[in-house]
């Protein structure tokens, strides 16, 4: 049973972690959703994914690099479905070392265990803060906080990085920098896949000044998760958003009016086709009339 309003706790912890670790079972109030999803509710969502299994689109990023002539046609046709469709792909060898990858999520884990005071350095006010963490996406007009901790760190042009814990800068650059490299080239052979010079982007915008923003998120466990949410509905800003997610279920996708469960895929990464993206295809009329999902 919910807690009262009047008997929920006063706490003013600065972050989800530090809530959760004091033990508390029932949620502080700058925590509860105005629209919160009641137990029945949810579970009524639970039974309708179970409906309808759908495996979101997997692309084969050794296909791209290394495949034969009809091997790549494929895999480039097969992103544009996936991007037009779906707005979302998994992809899968894709080049980054495993090992780097369990140290970004080792360095973000121990981002989020300093002690609140270290990371209240960092808590920015302003969305273009180049390092900022905190609960919401601006903190200075969201009365209501998420059930998630966060860190965002700006690192293409000029690379930013906080000074805690010390192998952060290190492991974070050299993660950046295999991002970077994988995001240009979906990107190319997403214009291969409209027909246009693998370079288009390039020369239209200048990919190589376009910023690229490191994010860390946090998702304790919740006492009671009917009541708050992690994150809402939501797009992302930006070309793509390159997603590593650890082995925990809980994301989910919208496809054609209904949200389906993304169930991780080990050592995958899930890109997501954002809003400038859809923006940028828009305003150059070059997809020939198709609405791309975002």
């Amino acid at each position: 049973m919910a807690t009262p309003s009047l008997l929920r706790p006063t706490m003013r912890a600065s972050s989800a972690k530090e809530v959760a670790k004091s033990g508390a079972t029932s949620l502080p109030s700058c925590y509860i959703s105005r629209n919160p999803l009641s137990a029945s509710a949810a579970a009524e969502a639970d039974d309708k994914e179970l409906e309808v299994e759908l495996q979101i689109p997997t692309i084969d990023f050794s296909l791209l690099k290394r495949g034969n002539d009809g091997l790549r046609a494929q895999i480039v046709r097969d992103l544009a479905c996936a991007c037009e469709d779906w707005g979302f792909f998994s992809v899968v060898n894709h080049g980054v070392p495993a090992a780097l990858r369990m140290a970004v999520m080792d360095a973000s884990v121990g981002f989020f265990d300093l002690r609140e005071e270290e990371k209240a350095e960092y808590e920015g006010r302003h969305v273009m803060d180049p390092i900022r963490c905190g609960t919401s996406f601006n903190s200075t007009v969201e009365d209501v906080r998420y059930w998630r901790d966060f860190f965002k760190v700006f690192v293409h042009p000029k690379f930013h990085s906080p000074s805690k814990p010390l192998a952060f800068r290190e492991v974070c650059e050299d993660y950046a920098r295999h991002t970077r490299q994988l995001a240009k080239e979906l990107l190319k052979a997403i214009w291969e896949g409209l027909g246009l010079e693998e370079d288009y982007i390039e020369k239209a915008i200048g990919l190589h000044s376009c910023f690229q923003v490191v994010v860390g998120n946090l998702y304790p466990p919740c006492p009671e998760p009917e009541l708050a949410w992690g994150l809402p509905a939501h797009s992302d800003h930006g070309l793509l958003t390159i997603l590593m997610q650890n082995d925990t279920d809980g994301l989910q996708v919208m496809h054609h009016g209904q949200w389906v469960s993304v169930k991780p895929i080990p050592n995958s990464f899930l890109v997501n086709v954002g809003d400038h993206m859809e923006s940028f295809m828009v305003l150059l009329d070059a997809v020939d009339n198709q609405q791309w999902k975002i």
